[in-house]
């Protein structure tokens, strides 16, 4: 494998990484949100936003090339084959798997324990930042990772969004598409055997994590 391949590889850490800070940011609270939430609204936002789980790749790139592209009401931002239409594009499609174990991070936090903190005097927002936060903090760590190595993972989405460009878009999933096309199966082997090696060891550390009791 020649050097212009650690272009990709680069690329997709810089994108998980930028994607990752980014569904921390919305996932924290809005876990807590809809955790502390029993509203007739709940089951039809947590479907809407965990649609991911199980929509095709390519029907949500294609909607969202709709949206970003020229004819789109979000033509202006000229997102589409950027950047940060990739980075648009791997947060919508991450977002469950890091809401999710966010989420049940939160729910497993005993309802006792914050109502005593309550009546100490703790406000919501001190309930969130000063003790439920510091419990979930190994269900929020796994969702990072989990939502890290979906990202760098992530094929359909990133290929309707940002196509193939070379130094742009072409992530490492695309990366090792491209290299099948041209038969050069010797750089997809060791684009796909270490990609496959680093999927390994998140799922180790997850399931460490896991018996140590950081998922719920």
């Amino acid at each position: 494998m020649t050097a212009s391949w650690l272009e990709p590889v680069l690329l997709s850490l810089r994108l998980a990484s930028v994607t990752t800070v980014i569904l921390l940011v919305l996932c924290v609270p809005l876990g807590w949100i809809l955790t502390r939430t029993r509203g007739k609204w709940r089951p039809f936002v947590e479907a809407f936003l965990t649609l991911p789980l199980v929509l095709p790749p390519t029907v949500l790139g294609f909607y969202l090339l709709l949206l970003l592209g020229p004819e789109g009401p979000f033509a202006p931002l000229r997102l589409v084959f950027s950047f940060w239409g990739l980075v648009v594009g791997s947060v919508i499609f991450s977002l469950p798997f890091v809401l999710r174990p966010v989420q049940s991070a939160f729910e497993a936090i005993s309802p006792s324990l914050l109502d005593s903190a309550a009546s100490l005097g703790a406000g919501p927002w001190q309930r969130f930042t000063r003790l439920a936060i510091p419990l979930a903090q190994r269900g929020i760590f796994s969702a990072a990772i989990l939502g890290f190595a979906h990202t760098l993972g992530e094929f359909g989405v990133v290929l309707m969004v940002g196509g193939n460009i070379a130094g742009k878009t072409r992530v490492l999933s695309v990366a090792i598409f491209d290299a099948v096309e041209r038969l050069d199966f010797a750089t997809a082997h060791w684009l796909s055997f270490g990609l496959l090696g680093f999927s390994f060891a998140i799922l180790l550390v997850l399931s460490w994590l896991n018996e140590r009791g950081g998922v719920s």
